[in-house]
C-alpha cells in the first residue's frame, strides 16, 4: 500500500489532539478563561524550529531555482547527507493507488467494503470492531506483488554513493526495502507491513506470517499464544508514530545539506512539518505532480515555513511538476546518472522476476 496514512492521510495522534485541542477550547471560551492565542502558538513554533520570517535579507543558496541548480549544488558542496521525504506518488506507477485521486484513489474505492467512511478503514477503533475490510484491503494491496520504481531505485543509487543520510516515508508497501535501502536509513513514518504484533499480547510476527494467515483467508490472523488478533504495524488513527520517527528528526535534520521531497502533498501532520526543521543554508526540491507544502502551518501565522518556490525572498526551494518518475530520471541524468540508475531498475526486476519463478515452483498456490 501506498502509505497506511499515505500522503493524504491524517495522522491519528496529531488528530486526537486536535479534536481534544477544540474541545478544550470552546471550553476555555465559554468560561472565559481562554489565554491561547494563535499568534503566541506560532511564536512559539517558529522559536523552537528556528523559524524566522521573511523580514531580514538571507543569503542565496542556489545558483538558479531549477534541477539545474540543485545538480550544480550537488556538485560544489559534495553533499551526503541529503534526506529524502516520500509519499504514495513515488508508488503509483508500481500499481499501487494513491489515496484521493478522484478516481484511481483508494478511497474512491472502498464503496464495496460498506465503510461509515473512507478513512474508517485505519481506524483503530472500527478496526477492533470490524477487522475484516482492512484484511481484505490488504490482500489486494500486500507487498510482494508490486516491483519498486525508478524513485526507489534513486534513493538506493543514492545510499550506494554514500549520499543518503535518511530516507523518510509515509508509504507502508515496503518497496523502498524490496529496492535495497537498508533498514538503519529508512523511517517508516507511518508503519510497514514488514512486521506485525499481537494487540493482546504483543507477541512478534514476521511479513511471511501474516502473509500467509491473510492470503489463507484466515482472517484476521489470530496470535499462536492468546486468542489475539495480529495487526501489521502500520500507525492506524488513534496509535503513535513509531519511536524510531521521534529519535530520527531530532538529529538527522541539523545535518541535511540537501532535502528532497516526492511524491506527496504534505498535508498529513507531522510528516508534512518536517520539511521546516531543514537549515537555513539546505535546498530543498520537490519532485511532484501538484505544488505542495509552500503553505504550511507556520506560514499560516506569518512566520515563515512551508517551502518558498512561489515568493519573492526564495533564496533554495525548487518545485519540479511531474511523475515522480521522470523528475527522479531527470536528475539522475544530469548528475551522470542515468544509465545507471536505468540500468539498476532493469537488472533488479528481472531478479525479482526469477525469485517469484522461483517461488512459484515452490509452492504453485502464491
Amino acid at each position: 500500500m501506498s502509505s497506511g496514512k499515505d500522503k493524504d492521510n491524517k495522522d491519528k495522534e496529531p488528530a486526537a489532539a486536535e479534536a481534544k485541542n477544540d474541545h478544550e477550547d470552546s471550553d476555555e471560551e465559554a468560561s472565559g478563561t481562554s489565554n491561547f492565542s494563535l499568534e503566541f502558538l506560532g511564536r512559539y513554533l517558529a522559536t523552537k524550529l528556528k523559524i524566522h520570517g521573511d523580514d531580514k535579507p538571507k543569503e542565496k543558496i542556489l545558483e538558479e531555482f531549477t534541477i539545474d541548480g540543485i545538480v550544480s549544488h550537488i556538485n560544489k558542496n559534495n553533499c551526503n547527507n541529503i534526506i529524502v521525504m516520500a509519499g504514495a506518488g513515488i508508488s503509483t506507477t508500481a500499481g499501487i493507488p494513491d489515496f484521493r485521486s478522484p478516481v484511481s484513489g483508494l478511497y474512491h474505492n472502498l464503496q464495496k467494503y460498506n465503510l461509515p467512511h473512507p478513512q474508517a478503514i485505519f481506524e483503530l477503533s472500527f478496526f477492533h470492531e470490524n477487522p475484516r475490510p482492512f484484511f481484505e484491503l490488504a490482500k489486494e494491496l500486500y507487498p510482494g506483488s508490486f516491483k519498486p520504481t525508478i524513485c526507489h531505485y534513486f534513493v538506493k543509487l543514492l545510499n550506494d554513493k554514500g549520499m543518503l543520510l535518511r530516507h523518510y516515508t509515509q508509504n507502508i508497501d515496503t518497496l523502498e526495502r524490496v529496492a535495497g535501502v537498508p533498514d538503519e536509513k529508512l523511517v517508516e513514518a507511518h508503519g510497514t507491513f514488514n512486521k506485525g504484533h499481537c494487540l493482546a499480547c504483543r507477541k512478534s510476527y514476521t511479513q511471511d506470517w501474516m502473509k500467509d494467515k491473510i492470503f489463507a483467508d484466515d482472517i484476521p490472523p489470530i496470535c499462536d499464544d492468546c486468542p489475539g488478533v495480529v495487526k501489521p504495524d502500520i500507525v492506524f488513527f488513534g496509535e503513535n508514530l513509531p519511536e524510531k520517527f521521534h529519535k530520527s528528526i531530532t538529529t538527522d535534520f541539523s545535518k541535511c545539506d540537501l532535502l528532497i521531497i516526492m511524491g506527496s502533498s504534505l498535508t498529513v501532520q507531522p510528516f508534512a512539518s518536517l520539511i521546516d526543521r531543514a537549515p537555513d543554508g539546505c535546498p530543498r526540491l520537490l519532485i511532484n505532480r501538484e505544488k505542495a507544502g509552500h503553505q504550511s502551518g507556520l506560514s499560516l501565522f506569518g512566520y515563515g515555513g512551508g517551502l518558498e518556490f512561489d515568493r519573492e525572498s526564495n533564496v533554495r526551494d525548487v518545485c519540479w511538476l511531474g511523475d515522480c518518475d521522470e523528475g527522479c530520471l531527470a536528475l539522475a541524468e544530469k548528475l551522470g546518472w542515468g544509465d545507471e540508475l536505468k540500468e539498476l531498475r532493469k537488472q533488479e526486476h528481472e531478479r525479482i522476476d526469477k525469485d517469484e519463478g522461483k517461488t512459484m515452483k515452490k509452492d504453485p498456490k502464491l
